[in-house]
């Protein structure tokens, strides 16, 4: 039996909602798996939250260009060590420059890019001089890059948190906006019901059937409930059946019309990055010896 810390407890309180003395339960049950403890709040009908997000504790920002004819759109996520330096003005230049090599290069991947020539040095060499000068270590993640006929929308919210770079099949500017808005706030997992995940969509009604069954629900009927959750599900992750963000009365479907999504990319900043804790009552106390 994996022994249960305070912290664990403590993280599946943040990413749940449940009770402090509930999520020790379920970490005990669970053996102390994570993942396996929201599922189980979730089958006892403790808490309702679907999504496992990982903690996002690493700075930085992400950044979108548009190429001057719209044609060309690139998300990009560089990561640094604090907010202060995330905020600085070479790191937001930095980061702008490498976007636009970016949408002018097309390289194939992250390693690519960073042997790319810019300026008569690799990106990789850029980025250490930045290290040295900004004075924080700082890491080119990932990017996106789109090329279109139709349109290209992007949307950064609070600064770099989260980044969206959207292709639509046409329309014009405020539904680019609109629709890229819709995805950095209701953070769909795909555009419509063929673009789930099958995995997680069986996950999901195995949980549900479990969550019925504790309800006290007969075994006759769970399926038919489990069909109508599944419903809901699909309302809550594709993007296309979610209720709009700034109308209520609409669907991202009516907003659309004739205009179809084609494409999207949806990138929170620092998401699957862990960050180091830092024990400062230990570090005073080393210190001090």
């Amino acid at each position: 039996m994996a022994a249960i810390s305070a912290t664990m407890v403590k993280e599946l309180r943040e990413k749940t909602g449940a009770g402090m003395m509930d999520c020790k339960k379920a970490l005990t049950e669970t053996n102390g798996d994570m993942d396996k403890a929201v599922d189980w709040l979730r089958e006892k009908g403790i808490s309702k939250a679907a999504k496992k997000a990982g903690r996002i504790a690493a700075e930085g920002a992400v950044a979108a260009y548009v190429s001057d004819d719209g044609k060309v759109g690139v998300l990009l996520e560089i990561n640094c060590e604090t907010d202060f330096a995330a905020g600085n003005e070479q790191f937001r230049a930095l980061e702008a420059k490498i976007a636009k090599h970016i949408a002018d290069t097309n390289p194939k991947d992250v390693d690519a890019l960073n042997a790319s020539s810019l300026d008569g040095k690799t990106v990789q060499d850029i980025i250490t001089e930045a290290t040295a000068t900004i004075g924080e270590k700082i890491s080119l993640r990932r990017f996106e890059r789109y090329e279109t006929d139709g349109l290209i929308a992007t949307y950064i919210h609070m600064g770099g948190k989260i980044g969206v770079l959207l292709e639509l099949s046409g329309g014009d500017e405020t539904l680019g906006k609109d629709v890229a808005m819709q995805i950095a706030a209701a953070s769909p997992m795909a555009i419509d019901r063929n673009g789930v995940d099958a995995t997680a969509l069986e996950h999901e009604k195995e949980v549900l059937k479990k969550q019925a069954l504790e309800e006290g629900k007969p075994a006759n009927i769970v399926d038919k409930m489990v069909m109508g959750r599944i419903n809901k599900y699909y309302k809550e992750v594709c993007l296309v059946e979610q209720v709009f963000v700034k109308d209520p009365d609409k669907t991202i479907k009516d907003v659309l019309g004739k205009n179809t999504v084609k494409r999207f990319t949806r990138y929170q900043l620092g998401e699957g990055i862990e960050k180091k804790q830092e024990d400062f009552a230990a570090e005073v106390a080393a210190q001090m010896k």
